[in-house]
């Protein structure tokens, strides 16, 4: 089955090769656990190695901030834009919804400018300001994806969990349906060290590693490496130990 690669080591082996082409995939996780930096990833990968030009909608950054960050990592965002292989452009959701909503817009244009087969949405939190009714927001959202899909786009959508550690009281777990592969992103305090962990829940069509991951954000962004052992309750922030398998503790209840 043809996949997009993500070319983030480790997390290409989680999603048996990469994402499925024109989907969507929701990356959630607590500040600074590195949804943009995986996503920036995402789309860098997509430009050097794939040649597939690439789309940032940011709803909270300004382009320089982009640049800055990818630069840390040695990915040089302005060069690739100068070659017209990269768009990052700061929006709303409200005229980023208006404009996917018509034809000719200028994210259409955009798509159509640079050849764009991949997109950074960041974040999808900000849609929340467009309505305060669950149901219209999950429909608002809906719709917005589903353009996305229309433009032949492979999408990565951050979104903000209030938990710094755990489970993030009152969640909109509807949103995660909406989408065709759901990642977590979180911190784990084991003996008084703070770790980062990683779990692709779900995705829609595909096998995929069920294992709960200890990824790090190095000097060429990040890298998944091995699962964690001998301990349960990883996602809940304060993990035990056990001898046997933990990933039924994953498991939402």
């Amino acid at each position: 089955m043809e996949r997009v690669a993500t070319g983030i080591p480790g997390l290409d082996e989680i999603l048996c090769g990469g994402f499925l082409p024109q989907t969507a995939n929701l990356v959630e996780g607590a500040p600074g656990t590195g949804k943009t930096t995986l996503g920036m990833q995402f789309i860098y990968h997509g430009i050097a190695v794939c040649g597939e030009p690439g789309l940032i909608l940011t709803f909270e950054e300004f382009p320089q901030q982009y640049y800055e960050d990818a630069a840390s990592f040695g990915w040089d965002f302005r060069r690739m834009e100068r070659e017209g292989k990269l768009r990052v452009v700061m929006t709303s959701p409200e005229v980023s919804k208006l404009d996917l909503e018509q034809v000719g817009g200028r994210i259409e244009g955009l798509v159509q400018e640079v050849g764009a087969k991949r997109v950074l949405v960041d974040s999808l939190s900000h849609f929340e300001r467009l309505s305060k009714s669950p149901s219209e927001l999950r429909a608002v959202v809906y719709g917005f994806v589903n353009a996305l899909k229309r433009e032949g786009l492979t999408a990565i959508l951050t979104r903000e969990s209030m938990a710094l550690l755990g489970e993030a009281e009152g969640a909109d777990d509807a949103l995660a349906f909406l989408v065709d592969s759901y990642t977590l992103l979180r911190y784990v305090e084991i003996e008084s060290t703070v770790r980062k962990a990683l779990l692709v829940l779900k995705m829609r069509g595909s096998n995929h590693d069920k294992g709960i991951r200890q990824f790090d954000i190095t000097s060429r962004g990040i890298e998944v490496s091995t699962p964690f052992e001998g301990r349960e309750g990883i996602m809940s922030g304060s993990p035990r130990r056990m001898m046997d398998s933990f990933v039924q503790a994953f498991v939402r209840r």
